[in-house]
């Protein structure tokens, strides 16, 4: 697949990647608004017969929450849109899939740290036979650890796209991390709810 991006300097990328949002078929405003509802209805969750409550009685490590609102996104959607949105079924697909057309289905990557997101190790590696495609839409969210006195909050929900080149491996051979550059983070993902 060619890069939406290719052959433009980086000062053209954000308004590319607002083409992009434009084009694609769920409303930005939309995506904020689920990614906010999930992120709240993980707190308001019961679990088991006791019942327990996160942020309450459990207190996940950002694996676990980050895990939550990948899986919990696409079933949201689903839901709200069953002949147009599902979960991913296979290893080749992306995690929240546009039953009419892939092109726009959407890779999810959710972290506790302040601005930045990360892949595995994998999304950085040049191979000919990848799983699934690394370049396309993503959803980023940015998330508060849980802390001694504070319910945790989402900081930062962004969208746009990222191709696979975008992604930086860690030196060290034994690395397990992909991440992207400052430049790709500001002008391929943009901050929702869009301003301007």
């Amino acid at each position: 697949m060619k890069s939406p991006y290719a052959g433009l300097p980086v000062e053209k990328w954000e308004k590319k990647t607002r083409q992009l949002i434009e084009k694609h078929p769920l409303d930005p405003g939309e995506i904020f608004e689920v990614a906010i509802k999930v992120w709240n209805d993980i707190f308001e969750s019961d679990i088991g017969s006791k019942p327990f409550k996160i942020g309450v009685d459990l207190f996940p490590r950002p694996q676990i929450m980050a895990f939550l609102l990948h899986e919990l996104i696409p079933l949201e959607f689903a839901q709200r849109y069953p002949t147009l949105w599902r979960r991913e079924q296979t290893v080749d697909e992306k995690d929240m899939v546009y039953i009419p057309e892939p092109y726009y289905s959407i890779e999810i990557k959710a972290s506790s740290s302040a601005r930045r997101i990360y892949g595995n190790r994998s999304y950085a590696q040049k191979t000919q036979k990848s799983k699934k495609s690394k370049s396309g839409y993503y959803l980023a969210i940015n998330f508060q650890k849980f802390g001694a006195k504070r319910e945790p909050g989402i900081r930062l929900v962004r969208f746009g796209w990222l191709d696979h080149s975008d992604w930086i491996g860690q030196k060290a051979a034994t690395g397990q991390q992909a991440r992207l550059s400052p430049d790709v983070e500001k002008y391929k993902l943009l901050e929702l709810p869009l301003q301007g």
